[in-house]
């Protein structure tokens, strides 16, 4: 299946103190592994678990995929440790983002080994087959992604992290998100839209900055700033910073987003304030006057909406409502 959702495992438990951990679901493993491989298993093949794992299995998790891409949610009340042989190639690369405990990847004390500790964000191409070791109470989420795209922008680092807080990390994280709640209903264009936020989000997070030379990226970013901004326009605070805040980006790619398109965030604000404005003037009743026009669109006085509105629409704010209202009788 291209895209679907698997919740398995056993239910998450409370903890205090130094009382006993609540007792494993009867066949929490072999739910998990079977919901697993039934849903989302093909391409996606589960590794090897330690015995201990399998015994102590107190794990819930979420998957959803989307053509080449996989996400899981994963929370562990339980440790988790892999073992076992290791062969072939394992061509992907994947991002770790880990809320709460550590995951670490490769052996323990090997050159290879790193850990991602909560709050930081790992993207590593994946070359051979890792084994990997989370401690108890390990909430993370991990990103299959296909390494022919993204492996190009690690470069002989092979790997890049930093904060998972950071702007980049939160736009990936909320679209992945969106996945389990759409993607079952998503239909192929849909499925490719999805498909190719989710790489060029990823792309992003490699670069450490929105990618905002990427045209879909630009226009999607822009059309956001732009709905944003239409359900603020009487907001006095409302300005490229807000917006740029508000989507988690920097001023200067939403800059650069409104650009692509010919346009400017405080042009478009100006001219949206502006067609407002022209409406409430031709409304039947309860008119609001120049000066409460001026004050409501957040324009600085009277004197700075009259011309702006007469530069935009080639008549004073009290001419255009007098001829709408010679026009109507």
């Amino acid at each position: 299946m291209d895209r679907t959702g698997v919740e398995a495992g056993a239910p998450d438990r409370s903890r205090s103190g130094d009382s006993d951990p609540s007792p494993v679901a009867p066949g929490a493993f072999d739910t998990f592994r079977d919901g697993w491989e039934t849903e989302i298993g093909d391409g996606f093949p589960l590794p090897t678990f330690s015995p201990a794992t399998v015994r102590d299995f107190r794990v819930k998790s979420r998957a959803t995929t989307v053509g080449d891409v996989a996400v899981t949610d994963l929370h562990g009340a339980s440790a988790i440790r892999t073992e076992g042989p290791l062969n072939g190639v394992e061509d992907q690369v994947r991002m770790y983002v880990v809320r709460s405990g550590s995951w670490s990847l490769g052996a323990p004390l090997a050159r290879d080994e790193q850990t991602v500790p909560a709050g930081q964000f790992l993207i590593r191409h994946i070359g051979k087959p890792l084994h990997f070791e989370t401690v108890p109470d390990t909430r993370a989420k991990v990103l299959v992604l296909p390494a022919a795209t993204l492996r190009p922008l690690l470069g002989e680092r092979q790997s890049v992290g930093g904060p998972a807080d950071s702007a980049e990390v939160r736009l990936l994280v909320a679209h992945a998100n969106m996945l389990y709640e759409t993607a079952a209903d998503l239909g192929p264009a849909g499925v490719q839209a999805a498909h190719g936020a989710l790489i060029e989000l990823a792309k992003a997070v490699a670069r450490r900055r929105v990618d905002d030379t990427e045209p879909q990226l630009a226009l999607a970013l822009a059309q956001a700033a732009k709905d944003l901004a239409d359900n603020h326009l009487t907001d006095p605070e409302l300005s490229g910073t807000m917006l740029a805040r508000e989507l988690n980006v920097s001023v200067r790619s939403l800059q650069r987003a409104f650009a692509a398109a010919g346009e400017s965030v405080t042009a478009y604000i100006r001219q949206r304030r502006l067609e407002e404005a022209r409406l409430a003037l031709t409304a039947p009743s309860g008119r609001l006057t120049v000066s409460e026009l001026a004050a409501h669109w957040q324009f600085a006085d009277s004197s700075h909406f009259i011309r702006a509105f007469k530069k935009h629409y080639g008549r004073t704010p009290t001419d255009y409502a007098r001829s709408t209202t010679s026009a109507g009788n």
